[in-house]
């Protein structure tokens, strides 16, 4: 956790530009929640073309919606500061206009959600979490984090 779920409707993200989004995404949830990058995961989606609608009209411009399901607890300080950081990662590297850009998060309870096998641990109990995983899964998401 999290999955940010990246869904462009009306124009194609080039390879690097995806691998920009994936990694500007993957250091804003980092450093403003301090949770490890290991939980990070970037899903891009793209609509197929006439698929989009707003307001019952179809939508022909292009836009880019950024869903991030994130574990509860934090502090509404520190999701205002995730949104709108997300949202800059999101504008310089599709260099669309901010008006073209949504960006939501959905918290979750850490108890709902198995990653690795193991129930997520509340916010800011990340290490002692890591403590009690297998040595082959520290090793694994120790590469991760490098």
């Amino acid at each position: 956790m999290p999955t940010y779920t990246v869904t462009n409707s009306n124009f194609n993200l080039s390879s690097k530009q995806q691998k920009n989004l994936a990694e500007g995404i993957t250091k804003v949830h980092n450093v403003v929640t301090g949770a490890n990058t290991y939980f990070a995961q970037v899903i891009f989606n793209k609509t197929k073309k006439n698929n989009h609608f707003m307001g019952g009209k179809k939508v022909k411009e292009p836009s880019m919606f950024l869903l991030g399901q994130i574990r509860a607890g934090r502090s509404k300080e520190v999701k205002d500061k995730l949104i709108s950081d997300l949202k800059d990662v999101m504008v310089k590297n599709s260099k669309l206009d901010e008006t073209q850009i949504w960006v939501y998060i959905n918290d979750l309870p850490p108890s709902q959600m198995i990653e690795y096998g193991a129930v997520l641990p509340e916010s800011g109990k990340e290490s002692e979490w890591f403590t009690n995983l297998s040595p082959k899964l520290k090793k694994k998401l120790s590469a991760i984090e490098n």
